[in-house]
Order: C-alpha cells, then sequence, then structure tokens
C-alpha cells in the first residue's frame, strides 16, 4: 500500500464561486510544512476565530497536540506552492464507534471566501471514506462561524447545541453520512 500522498488525488479544482482557473494542491503534511502549519494555525488562535483555545500564544506543543498528533490524515492544500489551508481527519469515538471521523479546518483569513474551504471539506469527504469512516461530525461548531452555511449545504444536520460552550457562545453539533 503506498503513502497517503500518493494515493490521495494531490488535485483539487477550487470550487464554485472560486476564481477560475486556479487549483490548489492538497497532500498529506509532512515534517517539511510543520512550521508553517504552525504560524498560520497560531494566528488563527491568537485572533480568537474558530477554535476553543484562548485567544493570544500558542506553543508549539499545543499545537502539535490538537492538530497533529492522534490524527489519521493532516492535509495541507497550496495554491502556487504557498500554503492556504490545512484539515485533519481522527476517530470522534473510540472502539466501537471509531468508525465515526471528526476534522478540523482552516483557511488563511486572507484567502477566505475564493472556494478553498468547500474544496477541502469535499476533498475531506473522499479521503474519509478511504480511511474507512462512515461518517463525519463535528463537536464543536461556534454558532457564529461562517462556515456553518457551508456545512448545511453539503448535507451536515445539526443534531446537537452546546450551550454557552465557549465564552457565553454556543456551538453546534454537525454530523453527516459519507
Amino acid at each position: 500500500m503506498g503513502t497517503v500522498d500518493s494515493l490521495m488525488n494531490p488535485y483539487l479544482p477550487l470550487a464554485q464561486g472560486a476564481h477560475a482557473g486556479l487549483d490548489i494542491v492538497v497532500s498529506e503534511a509532512g515534517p517539511a510544512d510543520h512550521d508553517e502549519l504552525y504560524s498560520a494555525f497560531a494566528g488563527i488562535v491568537t485572533a480568537g476565530e474558530g477554535y476553543p483555545q484562548a485567544p493570544g500564544p500558542l506553543s508549539v506543543a499545543d499545537f502539535d497536540d490538537y492538530w497533529l498528533d492522534h490524527k489519521s490524515l493532516v492535509a495541507v492544500a497550496r495554491l502556487a506552492g504557498r500554503l492556504v489551508g490545512s484539515y485533519y481527519l481522527k476517530p470522534n469515538f473510540a472502539g466501537r464507534a471509531a468508525h465515526i471521523a471528526n476534522a478540523g479546518y482552516f483557511v488563511v483569513p486572507e484567502l477566505r471566501g475564493r472556494g478553498i474551504g468547500e474544496a477541502l471539506v469535499r476533498h475531506s469527504f473522499d479521503e474519509a471514506r478511504r480511511l474507512g469512516f462512515d461518517a463525519l461530525q463535528f463537536n464543536l461548531v461556534f454558532e457564529s462561524n461562517p462556515a456553518r452555511r457551508l456545512y448545511e449545504r453539503l448535507g451536515f444536520q445539526a443534531v446537537g447545541r452546546v450551550p454557552e460552550a465557549v465564552d457565553g457562545e454556543d456551538a453546534i453539533v454537525y454530523w453527516r453520512r459519507l
């Protein structure tokens, strides 16, 4: 069996609404991606955007634990060699419920709204299936997160609500069969 990189379809056209002619390349993250991934994710955490970590500096160890460790796949997306986003897949539960995946996504702030996020979510569907998952669940999507519209358009169902999950804001639990 080949590596994830060799099994993944690395060329991913941007989703509908994206700028015509732009393609992102998605591949498995490797050691050479670490510093760039850390910098991008730490910027999102510092800004307090979409993740439960406290706004402010993020240690490398905390990044590694949250984004890289214990994952089935960490993918990076690049446009003309530049990091534009990333996602991870992992089992959401242990044991008999490990067939349900969990994922996290980010797109660098200056390139949001161009279809990169949708392309990453769609790409993760295929990779999750390939890895043996049959459903995908997001445990903590802030109510104010604009990606909620995307998730619902892609067939995710809101299956729960966590009142006052982070700083008084509710979070939505989403689920979708793959």
